[in-house]
């Protein structure tokens, strides 16, 4: 077991003056990975105040080449230290080596790198006009620091969500109060002390850990002093977090849940329309926003689209997170599992037949106190059934056959979310009709989760408000300032 992993505010780690900690427990296996000190209003204050300090101080009257210079330090010391940050995200998410390998830390770096640049090369626009005098008068635009943000991050992606949201906020001169999901502390808290070691101020990246309502999500969210809140997680806490941020009408960030739909035509290319839903339905156990649970296949490839899929979900390799070979992992905690197996005995009572799956897996003695659950994959389920509506956070999905173009579009937009759709087709003047007509955030055609850093990320509806990435993310983390020069 690890020591007690504290708060970290203006620099140093802090333990809560209550006292309280709380267990963060293996997923893979149940252990006791560490104690967290949990912080209470008194450290969030002191964490709001700390970066209050540093954003009027040496952060705030740094230059935006100085911030860049120590901001893409902060990068090249996190690629030096992957193996650091890797150990500790697969001990508190369970997720395969070859995923956070893979995914889930090279994008840490590359999030700071990105706004570093973007920002750096931002442009600030500029207007002659005319005045009743003739002399005329100039207008500019300033793009000015937002303030303190706070920066609430999910358990299922928590080192790539925290400098997804850090990169462009950092680089853009404001300072952070981080509070990262209570089941996924630790990367939070490693980079907050790679920045400190670096160079970067006190006080610029504070992190305080516990729970929501009546605990540090509800105290940050509250505090008068956080000028914007960036959220990604489930659609009910952001509600929640709205309620806060209307004292003082403070700007919100929200990616929240999704009900996805992947949309299969007959003219696919099958062997790669089979491969993008098996990794959108079962990539991160489907502990994935963007993941797809709701599989539309046209019907003259149905019945071969769910055997191959059948096939493909049996063959995954659950087993120990560290082992490269390993495909597939365990859902974030027991409470989770318990949750997603209810759904699951939820679409027995609604119709679905079970293709694969639908139970937890025989593993070894190691690591039978983990929190594992089988690949799913239902059929028969009615568009309407409380499975097919509500957002399950799980490794299933229910594969449904349709005969029209307008018949799919109607039923993947039949839903209160509205963040993603892939589409598999090789008719590209269709594709571009239904990309058109898809009521949500992000079409991927014959891809999933292929992305640029620079276009807009979010949804709409139950999934979210507003865009980052890209300018997107500039416009959220800046105030855009007016001047008028008369000449």
């Amino acid at each position: 077991m690890q020591p007690t992993l504290l708060n970290f505010i203006d620099g140093q780690s802090v333990v809560a003056d209550s006292g309280r900690t709380f267990d963060r427990l293996s997923p893979a296996d149940g252990s006791l990975v560490q104690r967290v000190s949990e912080a209470g209003a008194v450290e969030v204050a002191a964490a709001v105040a700390a970066a209050k300090s540093a954003l009027h101080g040496s952060w705030g009257s740094m230059d935006v080449a100085a911030r860049a210079s120590l901001l893409h330090k902060l990068a090249d010391a996190l690629d030096r230290d992957t193996e650091r940050l890797l150990r500790a995200e697969i001990a508190d998410t369970g997720k395969p080596i070859a995923l956070a390998q893979g995914l889930d830390i090279p994008r840490g770096a590359a999030n700071f790198r990105v706004f570093i640049d973007m920002v750096k090369a931002a442009h600030e626009a500029s207007y002659r006009s005319s005045t009743p005098d003739g002399r005329g008068a100039l207008h500019y635009t300033l793009r000015r620091p937002k303030g303190v943000i706070a920066v609430i991050c999910p358990w299922n992606l928590p080192f790539l969500n925290v400098t997804w949201k850090l990169g462009p906020a950092l680089a853009c001169g404001n300072t952070v109060v981080v509070k990262p999901s209570e089941e996924t502390p630790t990367t939070a808290t490693m980079l907050a002390q790679i920045a400190r070691d670096v160079g970067i101020p006190d006080g610029v990246i504070n992190v305080v850990h516990g729970y929501g309502p009546g605990s540090a999500g509800e105290f940050l969210t509250r505090h008068p002093d956080v000028s914007a809140i960036t959220f990604t997680g489930e659609t009910r806490t952001g509600t929640a977090i709205m309620k806060a941020a209307a004292e003082g009408t403070r700007p919100v960030s929200f990616e929240l849940g999704g009900k996805n739909a992947g949309i299969v035509f007959a003219d696919c290319d099958f062997d790669a329309a089979v491969d993008g839903i098996m990794r959108s339905a079962f990539l991160n156990s489907g502990q994935v926003c963007l993941g797809t649970e709701r599989v539309y296949v046209e019907r003259p490839i149905f019945d071969r689209f769910v055997a191959a899929m059948k096939s493909r979900a049996e063959a995954q390799v659950i087993g120990d997170p560290m082992d490269p070979a390993t495909t597939f992992g365990p859902l974030i905690s027991h409470e989770h599992r318990d949750k997603v197996l209810a759904y699951f005995d939820r679409a027995r009572q609604q119709g679905a037949t079970v293709v694969t799956g639908g139970g937890v897996p025989t593993m070894p003695p190691a690591l039978a106190g983990g929190a594992w659950v089988q690949p799913t994959i239902w059929t028969g389920l009615d568009d309407a059934a409380s499975v097919m509506r509500e957002e399950i956070f799980g490794p299933c999905c229910n594969i449904a056959p349709f005969d029209s173009e307008d018949e799919v579009v109607l039923r993947a937009n039949d839903t209160r979310y509205g963040l993603a759709t892939t589409v598999w087709t090789q008719n590209l003047s269709r594709a571009h009709r239904i990309a058109e007509r898809i009521e949500v955030g992000l079409v991927w055609i014959n891809s999933w989760w292929l992305r640029d850093l620079r276009t807009p990320f979010g949804g709409s509806g139950l999934s979210g408000i507003g865009r980052e990435g890209g300018e997107h993310s500039l416009d959220f983390y800046s105030e855009t300032r007016s001047v008028c020069v008369k000449l």
